[in-house]
């Protein structure tokens, strides 16, 4: 009898030296993740290294003086939630009722869609409406929310471009990395007729799925029990689980048309996430995939390509 209560209590001891150790990752990579703060352990990461090609662009591209020289109205909007966030529109230098809304990535703030907008700007005549997320740039927020939030503060900006331009307004969604995962869990709500098409450029499935592949890359680790106690701390601190930010559940009841791109090549976001989303898509969809290309490359080291089938969704769906 004593060695069994001996060993019932040793299993209670362990089990509760798990469950804290449980909490405490939990805990750790939600700061590591999610709260809003300098996210070191990226540096140097080889899953997002790209070609000197792409480096050269995003670094030193002309893209980026070209924003600078332009003339942003910057606007602001009050979240449902209650935060400041941060917008920025440019009006097309021919009047048009086209305008794209962008949707920057991962640590990225609205200005980094210029290498993007430039091209909306200058080649399809496009107005360009650019936001910091939410936890990004000038926005107010102390955690990031992988789109899930985002996706509400995206439909507030869409009523506010609607008020602001007018019902002839013919509105498409262009994002990259988080930014596609946005526009995706945005395309699930119910939107005004004015969004007429989606661009989601390296998306991911959900936000449990990216997290566990990379745990599984970055940490060798294991999902279970991690990820899930993430989730629930997630949850606690920011109003939101991993497993509900989930572009694959949205874009099952999308009904405005999808054009998904993304890297052979992309180590960071595999590229079998678009497909899934692609495969699962309710509305009309198509699929470019880049070869060669890792994560959020593709508008660079194939940029004829990208633009060419960019500009053919875009013919289909949008008439100004």
């Amino acid at each position: 009898m004593k060695k069994n209560k001996l060993w019932i209590r040793l299993g209670i001891v362990i089990l509760s030296l798990l469950l804290i150790l449980d909490i405490g990752a939990g805990y750790f990579f939600y700061n590591l993740a999610i709260d809003r703060n300098v996210k070191e352990f990226l540096i140097g990461n080889a899953d997002l290294e790209v070609s000197a090609e792409a480096m050269d662009v995003f670094i030193d591209g002309d893209w980026r003086s070209w924003a600078a020289n332009q003339d942003f109205e910057q606007w602001e909007m009050e979240s449902y939630d209650g935060l400041n966030l941060q917008g920025y529109y440019l009006e097309a230098d021919a009047p048009t009722n086209k305008t794209v809304v962008f949707a920057h990535g991962y640590l990225g703030s609205a200005r980094d869609m210029a290498l993007f907008g430039q091209y909306y700007y200058e080649e399809l005549g496009y107005n360009m409406f650019t936001a910091d997320l939410r936890g990004h740039g000038q926005s107010e927020g102390d955690y990031i929310g992988f789109g899930w939030h985002d996706r509400l503060d995206y439909l507030g900006w869409i009523n506010r471009i609607i008020e602001e331009l007018g019902p002839k307004t013919e509105i498409v969604l262009h994002g990259v990395s988080m930014g596609a995962a946005t526009v995706l869990m945005t395309s699930g709500e119910e939107l005004p007729s004015n969004v007429k098409a989606v661009v989601a450029d390296s998306p991911y499935t959900n936000v449990a799925d990216l997290f566990g592949y990379q745990l599984e890359r970055m940490f060798h680790l294991p999902k279970v029990p991690i990820i899930p106690t993430t989730g629930l701390v997630t949850k606690f601190k920011a109003g939101y689980t991993l497993k509900e930010a989930s572009a694959l559940d949205q874009v099952k009841k999308a009904t405005v048309p999808i054009l998904y791109i993304h890297g052979s090549e992309d180590a960071f976001v595999p590229a079998e996430m678009a497909k899934e989303l692609y495969e699962n898509t309710a509305s009309d969809a198509e699929l470019l995939l880049v070869d060669g290309a890792s994560h959020g490359e593709s508008i660079v080291i194939a940029h004829d390509t990208y633009v060419k089938k960019l500009s053919q969704f875009l013919t289909k769906y949008v008439v100004d």
